[in-house]
């Protein structure tokens, strides 16, 4: 987008504000996150002596997506004389944010027109250069004394791609000025509209104050917060991060997004880095999103939808059938994924591989079940959701190979989700064989996909049959497929792909001691001219996928379905094994360790946890939030305390909840939307209290550590609870194991 945030200062005859050339007496700089503001407070002191304080107050309006504004408050504390005030829209712009892309084009605006509008406005018209979508932009800058308007000299200045409205006031010593700086954008895909500058110039017309902006923005995050935001007991800086994430969240997907045809950007809205592509980290986010605002879930799931065709047209050059959805999305949805890729470390482009990580297929299929179960949305399922899950489905039964010799289906000539390995050291091809979470996340998929046939109502099915020529023989090889596949063991744990326990052990000590920060392994080995390919040593959370994503419960269900021993040690083991052998260089590791360790080592999951939200506040990857903050991280924290510390699921049509508070962890207080309803959790060390508004269609059950209880609307459910050593228990109590509410 062309650079609004241009507006700066000077005293007449002076230099232009800039704080290296100045002295600097104070500086504060914060951002509110319950307005959603950020604040800017100093006071500076130039070559000639002059002293200036200035207060700055910025906004992009969560209530009015297409209006942003800026408010500075300037005051001259020992000098009175004229100011010049420079309020520009700068199209000129080059991205270079990220260091190893500034090879690459980072100009991604041509320039069309500028003008002046109005007294006070100038607007700005460009393009993207390859998708060729108009940008305008308008922009309003008032100067205000004691609220009433200054006398302003005004001049415009223009070069291609740039346009600014120079201001000149006079100011008096100790005299507060306040200059408003309100911005309006609009893009062609906006709807309702005839074209963007037209749309910009009538939006910023219609535009107030700062101050009524400011009000109504406020507002708008005061019902964001009241439904997302959770309450910590005792631990500041733990409550601060998670409301940290949950704003990054808000300000890239939002009750706006419910209109646009987005998905999910790995880094949000925040940085360069991996150039705004969509991953699989939705499988993180839309978690939280399901149980506070669905509609923002479902909007991002017809992204998908959209893309369907463009799956379909990958899985066919690939030689499978249904829709093999990219590793990287973009607008079209073909994959986006490099083919090369720099290592900074010995300055080589390298072969990328990553294309081969089909599981994102799994995780898109994921998604639309979760949402569907935490909704009950069978409209969404019935005409979007159903079609994905049924062509990847198809994928999955597709790029699955009979074994005859195992009387197993294998799935070959892939990627789990940890990147350290992509090929076997002594294989010229790339790709891995049975990979335990891309085959176990295949079974569950053709599953679910068997589910949703049999809900659907039968006129709705046989039209997605004829659409996409489904024939019962090929469903019926979906059930064989989900009953047969193959899933690796070695040494009493799940296998992360078939053949890891021929690999070497790693010397996790030695390279500790020679590099300190070890995360990004893959690079250091391949700079010494080794390769990660050849040790057990992964870079994030891979086959412990599957007990962050399901139960034990769900897990043993698949596992029998498959006709494999699923013993209680089996969870601990594999957890053990491979938290040894991660390096975690990807932020998303943390969370899924935190989650799997929950149950069996509060503490331990406990420092999981603070670690992962230090991820991009603290940037423990040495540079990377700069680039973009890591969102799937953010969310996934939040959502770690909201459902893997209180054990929230939705499983067999019922809320669920089985708390296991760590000890750092005193009461929880949060909100969800059930199906429709929104129920207030407060968990603590004595109780743990349920309460809904009115209008609740009851009665209801919650089961609450495999105990249920009758919930009804209006009620207020309190069931006494203590801390134990395994953690929160619900404290025996009299009656029926299907006793009704109490209190209220």
């Amino acid at each position: 987008l062309p650079n609004w945030l241009r507006l700066t200062f000077r005293p007449e005859g002076g230099d232009w504000l800039n704080l290296l050339a100045v002295e600097i007496l104070s500086y504060r700089q914060e951002l509110d996150l319950k307005q959603g503001v950020l604040k800017r407070a100093m006071r500076l002191r130039d070559r000639t002596g002059r002293e200036t304080t200035l207060e700055s107050r910025r906004l992009v309006h969560i209530g009015a997506p297409h209006l942003a504004a800026i408010e500075w408050t300037l005051t001259p504390e020992n000098w009175s004389g004229r100011v010049e005030v420079l309020s520009a829209l700068d199209g000129r712009l080059i991205n270079a944010g990220v260091p190893r892309y500034r090879q690459l084009n980072g100009k991604h605006l041509v320039p069309l027109a500028s003008r002046e509008i109005g007294e006070d406005g100038v607007l700005l018209l460009a393009e993207t250069s390859q998708s060729h979508i108009r940008i305008a932009e308008a922009a309003r800058t008032r100067a205000y004394c004691r609220d009433q308007p200054l006398e302003i000299e005004r001049q415009v200045q223009q070069d291609e791609g740039y346009i600014a409205h120079a201001l000149s006031f006079a100011v008096a010593e100790g005299s507060p000025v306040t200059i408003e700086k309100v911005v309006a954008l609009h893009t062609a895909r906006d709807r309702a509209i005839s074209s963007p500058a037209l749309a910009a110039e009538e939006t910023l017309r219609e535009a107030g104050r700062f101050g009524t902006l400011l009000e109504d923005h406020a507002r708008a995050w005061s019902h964001l917060w009241r439904r997302c935001d959770l309450v910590l007991e005792g631990r500041h800086r733990t409550q601060m991060i998670l409301r940290l994430h949950v704003f990054h969240l808000l300000q890239t997907v939002s009750p706006h997004s419910v209109d646009l045809d987005t998905g999910v950007p790995a880094r949000g809205l925040h940085g360069e880095a991996y150039r705004g592509h969509i991953f699989w980290d939705e499988l993180f986010i839309f978690p939280f999103l399901n149980l506070r605002i669905p509609e923002i879930t479902r909007a991002l799931l017809r992204y998908r939808h959209r893309r369907l065709p463009a799956a379909r047209r990958l899985a066919a050059a690939a030689g499978y059938r249904g829709a093999m959805y990219p590793w990287q999305s973009g607008s079209d949805g073909r994959e986006e994924a490099q083919v090369l890729h720099l290592n900074p470390k010995s300055g080589r482009w390298l072969p990328d591989n990553t294309h081969l990580q089909r599981h994102v297929n799994a995780a898109i299929a994921y998604n639309v079940w979760r949402h569907y179960e935490a909704t009950g949305d069978a409209e969404f399922l019935s005409v979007y959701g159903a079609e994905m899950l049924f062509e990847i489905a198809r994928f999955w039964a597709s790029i699955a190979t009979f074994n005859a010799e195992r009387g197993r289906y294998e799935i070959r000539g892939v990627m789990g989700p940890d990147e350290f390995h992509d090929r076997y050291p002594w294989a010229e091809r790339p790709g891995l064989d049975n990979n335990a979470y891309t085959n176990v996340m295949a079974t569950w998929v053709l599953l679910r996909a068997l589910d949703t046939r049999a809900l659907l109502d039968p006129e709705r099915r046989a039209e997605l049959d004829e659409t996409l020529g489904l024939a019962a023989d090929e469903v019926a090889g979906w059930d064989e497929i989900s009953r047969k596949m193959f899933v690796p063991f070695h040494d009493g744990v799940v296998s992360q792909f078939e053949g890891y326990e021929r690999l070497e052990e790693f010397d996790w000590e030695g390279y500790r001691a020679k590099y300190g920060d070890i995360h990004r392994l893959d690079r250091l080995l391949e700079a010494e001219g080794d390769t990660v390919n050849r040790y057990k040593a992964s870079k994030q959370a891979d086959a412990l996928m599957l007990f962050y994503l399901f139960s034990a419960e769900e897990l043993g269900d698949l596992f029998a379905r498959l006709e494999y021993p699923f013993e209680g040690e089996l969870i601990p083991r594999t957890v053990d094994y491979y938290l040894r052998r991660t390096s975690n260089g990807s932020t998303l590791s943390g969370i899924v360790h935190s989650w799997v360790l929950a149950r069996s080592d509060r503490a331990g999951s406990w420092k999981q946890l603070r670690a992962a939200l230090e991820s991009d506040i603290a940037d423990v990857q040495g540079g990377t939030t700069p680039e973009g903050i890591h969102l799937g991280a953010m969310a996934g924290t939040v959502d770690l305390v909201q459902r893997g510390q209180t054990g929230l699921e939705i499983r067999d049509d019922m809320l669920r909840l089985n708390p296991c508070l760590p000890e750092e962890l005193r009461g929880l207080r949060f909100r969800i939307r059930h199906r429709g309803h929104w129920l207030d959790i407060d968990i603590g060390c004595e109780r743990l209290t349920i309460s809904a508004p009115d209008g609740w269609d009851g009665p209801n059950r919650i089961v609450i550590r495999d105990e249920s209880y009758g919930f009804h609307a209006g009620e207020r459910l309190e069931v006494p609870c203590h801390l134990e050593d395994g953690g929160w228990r619900p404290a025996p109590r009299a009656g029926d194991k299907n006793g009704g509410a109490e209190g209220g």
